[in-house]
């Protein structure tokens, strides 16, 4: 979810992020986002804008849900999974700094909170998105990212579609992911994620 520029960059990133892909099946289980999926792959955008060249994102715009954060670069953690926003700043999102960034070719993926801090998340109401909704990403060298929803899931996280989310793709592509479903108070965790798919428009 990250990258080019040059061409001579990008086969070492999608060398790098193919190793990476294999260790976020690990993500499944990971306590506030993630989720899971057996179905294939989104259907292709009709038309595929043409990808952009690589410029890390500063903000994501969802007017749909009324969703609107800064971006802040996300990693690894030391076992392999995924990081997330600082639960304690549950209106904060983050992106995947290892994948494309949004524009790229491929996935971008973005991940947010449903809650945390005993208040509402950024994606609080991601699994109200629909098929044609918009997804604006700001980006670092001033243009801007549009992409249209193509599918909405609710998958559980023991079934994570890790293929389906961060494997590469011809276009330029996006990836929404909160947690949803029911909330295990054991666990303290939400079994189900929300994942978003949208394709580059313009």
């Amino acid at each position: 979810m990250t990258q080019p520029a040059t061409t001579g960059a990008r086969p070492r990133r999608r060398a790098r992020f193919g190793l990476f892909a294999l260790l976020l099946a690990l993500v499944a289980n990971f306590a506030l986002l993630g989720c899971g999926s057996s179905d294939p792959a989104p259907e292709a955008a009709p038309a595929a804008a043409a990808s952009l060249v690589k410029s890390e994102p500063v903000s994501i715009d969802v007017p749909s849900i009324d969703a609107h954060s800064s971006l802040v670069p996300l990693g690894l953690n030391e076992d392999k999974t995924v990081q997330v926003p600082p639960v304690d700043q549950p209106l904060q999102a983050g992106w995947y700094r290892f994948g494309p960034t949004p524009g790229e070719a491929g996935p971008a993926v973005v991940l947010g909170h449903i809650d945390g801090n005993h208040q509402k998340g950024i994606f609080w109401r991601l699994h109200e998105m629909k098929k044609g909704d918009q997804v604006v990403v700001g980006r670092k060298d001033g243009s801007k990212a549009t992409f249209t929803v193509t599918k909405v899931d609710q998958i559980a996280k023991k079934t994570f579609p890790t293929e389906a989310v961060y494997g590469n793709t011809s276009d330029a592509q996006i990836r929404l992911i909160t947690c949803g479903g029911t909330f295990d108070p054991e666990k303290h965790s939400y079994l189900d994620n929300i994942i978003v798919y949208g394709t580059l428009a313009a």
